[in-house]
């Protein structure tokens, strides 16, 4: 066939091939990129910092990193979860909720992969919008929080077995002051997003 294709010049350079390297016809639907990799694509492209790690001393170490390279060392934090704040309790960083402090540490809801967006909800920032909170983020995610779209995210926020549902829910899209928000994140301010996402699948 590709012969064929050669000898009547009807070979094309915008040809798909699958994973193993055999053709795809043009009118075929292109094979799915994993949500991974979707994700941090479209993470990356939003203007985001993303820090892979494989496990929880990993996670610590890269969060050392961050700190060190922003001169974070011995700031405040702006922090609603004690949890995290155990987390990380080995630094010398002061965990509160002023939100003239250096960085904003929360986790997330979860991570949208067809749009490299970070859902989040009133369990994380409480009853504050997001242009309230400090400019610069650094959020803690798993793996198993990735997700394809939004409104899958609300599904399962809504089918959680736990009535009291989080308000506030909105998205963190924008990572760069030259770039546009969607209509879930309107009216915030773009952040300095570092994400810290954990293995746990």
């Amino acid at each position: 066939m590709n012969f064929i294709k050669r000898l009547l010049g009807l070979e094309s350079n915008n040809e798909v091939t699958d994973e193993n390297g055999n053709e795809i016809g043009k009118f075929m639907p292109k094979p799915e990129i994993p949500t991974d990799e979707e994700f941090m694509h479209n993470f990356k492209s939003n203007g985001g910092k993303f820090l892979y790690c494989e496990d929880e001393n990993e996670m610590r170490l890269n969060f050392s990193e961050i700190l060190k390279e922003n001169g974070w060392e011995t700031c405040e934090v702006y922090c609603s979860k004690d949890q995290l704040s155990k987390e990380f309790d080995h630094t010398k960083l002061k965990f509160n909720k002023n939100l003239k402090a250096c960085f904003f540490l929360s986790d997330c809801e979860f991570l949208i992969s067809n749009t490299g967006a970070i859902l989040v909800s009133s369990s994380q920032m409480g009853d504050k919008k997001l242009a309230d909170l400090p400019l610069n983020f650094i959020i803690v995610a798993k793996t198993s929080q990735l997700i394809k779209t939004i409104g899958e995210g609300l599904q399962k926020i809504n089918s959680r077995q736990n009535r009291n549902l989080p308000t506030n829910i909105t998205t963190i899209k924008t990572f760069d002051k030259n770039q546009d928000s969607d209509f879930m994140s309107y009216g915030s301010t773009p952040k300095n997003l570092y994400l810290l996402l954990l293995e746990d699948l």
